[in-house]
Formats: C-alpha cells, sequence, structure tokens
C-alpha cells in the first residue's frame, strides 16, 4: 500500500476541485485519485494494478450506491477494510454518524467546511501516527 495517495469519491465536481485545491495547499506530493462513483470506486480498489489509497474520503451521498453501502462493503473485504475512511457529506442525519462510526470510519465530517482546514487537520492527525510516516516527511519538506 502506498503511504502517499489519497481516494477521494465524490461526485460534486467542485467539492472534488476545492479538496483538490486544499490539498494542494497542503502537500503537492500526495497523488489524489478522484472517482465519481461507489462502484467505479470499489473496481479501482480491487484492481491488483491500481494504487492502494493511504486514506480514503467519502462523500455519502452518491449516486446508485450510497457511501454508507460502500463503507459496508469496504470493511467487510479482508484486502480493504484496513483503509481509513473519512467520511465529508452534507449529512448531519445521527444516524448516519452512528451507522458511519459503526462501520469504523476514522471521521465524519459536515460540508460545507474550510477543505485546506480539514486537510491540514488530516495531516496532523496522521502525522502523528507510524502509519502515516512517509507523509509527515513530506508535509514537513514541504512547509521549509
Amino acid at each position: 500500500m502506498r503511504l502517499n495517495s489519497i481516494l477521494l469519491i465524490e461526485d460534486d465536481r467542485i467539492n472534488a476541485l476545492t479538496f483538490k485545491r486544499g490539498l494542494s495547499r497542503v502537500n503537492n506530493d500526495i497523488e489524489l485519485i478522484t472517482i465519481e462513483t461507489a462502484e467505479t470506486a470499489l473496481t479501482y480498489l480491487r484492481d491488483g494494478d491500481s494504487t492502494k489509497p493511504c486514506l480514503i474520503v467519502l462523500d455519502l451521498h452518491l449516486p446508485k450506491m450510497n457511501g454508507i453501502e460502500f463503507l459496508t462493503i469496504l470493511k467487510s473485504d479482508a484486502d480493504l477494510k484496513s483503509i481509513p475512511v473519512v467520511v465529508l457529506t452534507t449529512s448531519s442525519n445521527p444516524q448516519h454518524k452512528i451507522n458511519c462510526y459503526n462501520l469504523q470510519v476514522a471521521g465524519y465530517f459536515i460540508k460545507p467546511l474550510d477543505y485546506f482546514e480539514l486537510i491540514k487537520s488530516i495531516f496532523s492527525y496522521w502525522g502523528q501516527s507510524e502509519f502515516a510516516q512517509p507523509i509527515k516527511e513530506k508535509a514537513t519538506r514541504n512547509s521549509l
């Protein structure tokens, strides 16, 4: 698993672009893979030749398969369940939050928000984790 890529599953192109801009302000070395549907994301993740992300950022309101359905499948797949997922959604529905945390998401954030601040928070958290050490090193180099 590469430790320098993020998979963004977001069907709204403006939100995806805003996230990409926020990420580029924090770290240009991170590969951002943007996919618009949960089905396509699962196909991508299961492809042996694809880059496995160090983090998935997931919108809940997606066409066809929603984010909770995606999480249910992802977390039941032995090869994919260890990939951390952060939910980024417009849903403040308490049951959605409960369902997501029951499916072991690493965080739940409600849009609209400041993507730059969110991404800085993600880097701050993962920067303290041994799992994400290469990300921390790149982030430090970019801030010099």
